[in-house]
């Protein structure tokens, strides 16, 4: 299982440069980057709130969740 970062479509799709958006977060350009890249093991709630305000999207619109094609990652199917 993965879970895949969109924030750089985000990005794209609202027309918002990376600087805008980690100035309003508070944080790095260089660790927005990281998160856009999914190279973070984490991100804080708070974090994630100010960039789904910046953004004016759900969390859900940032991550996703993708099937690897690991063992046991087709439970519940069939």
């Amino acid at each position: 299982m993965s879970i895949r970062v969109r924030l750089g479509v985000m990005l794209a799709e609202r027309n918002v440069k990376s600087k805008d958006l980690a100035e309003h977060v508070g944080i790095t350009e260089a660790n927005l980057s990281l998160l856009k890249q999914g190279k973070v093991k984490g991100v804080r709630f708070e974090t994630l709130e100010k960039i789904c305000q910046f953004l004016r999207c759900q969390p859900g619109d940032l991550l996703r969740y993708e099937e690897d094609g690991s063992p046991g990652s087709d439970i519940g199917e069939g």
